[in-house]
């Protein structure tokens, strides 16, 4: 075990997504030391993972990129990837918090050559792109990765896969050696910025998620229409790569219902309008039904929302999904009914795309240590304690609403620090 001194202002930052880069750099940027720990083998959690987000309608690389510069460039920051949080200890202000780094099997002699890759016989689902293709067991995590380094999933190699890619590295940087690390760090304060996961569609039996490749979920949506995406950025059904005459956006996919989330997520049905446009653009005559029960777009979002809804092309139901049916042609029919005519519907598309809500990664995965938290697995600020949340660990939201809590909860833990 090693430890890491902070300074008696020290912050720890527990997630790397959008909500903890903002917040690390929020305290860094005003002279707090900060360690930065993420689960995953690189920075930039589900913000990473987006086609575009609204309502600019601006890439990924529009907000990362500049964050990824300034934590490089700020000596003041810590950063550790594959890095969790085992155990906090101490009194606010004079914690002491345990660290666990799993072994990368790469190490700091990596140029990102890709040549370990080339080499590499074995191959795993690609978890980037939600398993709709594969990528090799000695991979970059994504194209926009930092730390740009490549990582080994060594349980997937074979004997011929070791061989090969310690062959074929230059550069020394293959350790399939490497252990279990840990260390302790020594901070006044910890944001809790771990951010949300996809709500699991196979729990929503009557959705048939499982039973039909044309069925996927709007984070699948995003993956299939980025350019770095399994497809290349063209929308097609998985599995037979039929181009999409017909789609069927499903609201609320297990949120609002006291059997999955029973709260609202804020962001599905702007994810929806925002895919409206990406189908649009590419199949200027594909017809478009979305079926929900509200659609919520509040303030500055009417008219992103007005837009959309003018689509001529494009249906609105106000009804539940009662039963997707699977087809045998590759397609599947919707069937809900309409609260307005009381109407059973019963709609054959080439694709359906299930707005799953957003679920909070510790509600799942459970707390490393005793936090505040509501019913929902969704972390209270304690400023007593000097746990802080932020972004969608603290509640489901955007982009832009997720900074701007984000650094919130940065003044709050600089607060703590410095008392």
């Amino acid at each position: 075990m090693t430890d890491e001194q902070g300074t008696s202002s020290a912050i720890l930052v527990v997630g790397g997504g959008i909500s903890g880069l903002t917040a690390a750099l929020e305290a860094a940027e005003v002279g707090n030391d900060v360690f930065l720990v993420e689960q995953s083998p690189s920075f930039g959690g589900r913000v990473a993972q987006l086609n575009q987000y609204f309502p600019k309608l601006c890439p990924p690389s529009c907000g990362l990129e500049i964050n990824f510069r300034r934590i490089k460039d700020n000596r003041k920051i810590r950063t550790y990837t594959l890095t969790t949080v085992k155990s906090v200890s101490g009194t606010p202000g004079n914690y002491e918090v345990t660290l666990e780094t799993a072994p990368r099997y790469v190490n700091s002699n990596c140029t990102a050559c890709g040549d370990c890759s080339d080499a590499c016989p074995d191959e795993i689902e690609n978890e980037f792109n939600f398993g709709m293709d594969k990528c090799k067991a000695a991979y970059l995590p994504h194209e926009m990765a930092f730390p740009r380094r490549y990582v080994v999933k060594k349980e997937a190699l074979s004997t011929a896969g070791e061989e090969a890619i310690k062959a074929a590295c230059k550069y020394n940087a293959i350790d399939l050696d490497m252990q279990v690390e840990t260390k302790t760090v020594k901070v006044a304060s910890i944001v809790w910025a771990t951010g949300w996961t996809p709500y699991e569609p196979t729990r929503m039996e009557n959705l048939h998620f499982a039973d039909s490749q044309a069925i996927i979920t709007n984070m699948m949506m995003e993956r299939m229409a980025a350019p770095n995406g399994p497809t290349g950025g063209t929308i097609v059904r998985p599995g037979d790569g039929k181009e999409i005459e017909s789609i069927a956006f499903v609201q609320c996919a297990g949120s609002r219902d006291e059997n999955h989330l029973e709260y609202c997520s804020h962001i599905c049905c702007m994810a929806t309008f925002k895919q409206m446009s990406y189908v649009r653009e590419q199949y200027p005559d594909a017809q478009i039904y979305v079926f929900y029960i509200d659609l919520r777009t509040p303030g500055k979002y009417e008219k992103f929302r007005e837009a959309r809804m003018a689509d001529e092309k494009a249906t609105f139901i106000k009804g539940k999904v009662a039963d997707i049916v699977v087809e045998s042609d590759g397609g599947v029919t919707v069937i809900a009914e309409n609260a307005l005519t009381a109407e059973k519907i019963s709609q054959k598309v080439d694709m359906a795309v299930l707005a799953t809500g957003m679920q909070p990664t510790l509600d799942i995965k459970g707390a490393p240590v005793a936090l505040d938290m509501d019913s929902n697995g969704f972390v209270i600020t304690n400023s007593e304690k000097a746990m802080i949340a932020a972004g969608c660990a603290k509640k489901a939201a955007d982009v832009v609403t997720t900074t701007q809590s984000s650094t919130a909860a940065a003044l709050k833990a600089i607060q703590v620090s410095r008392r």
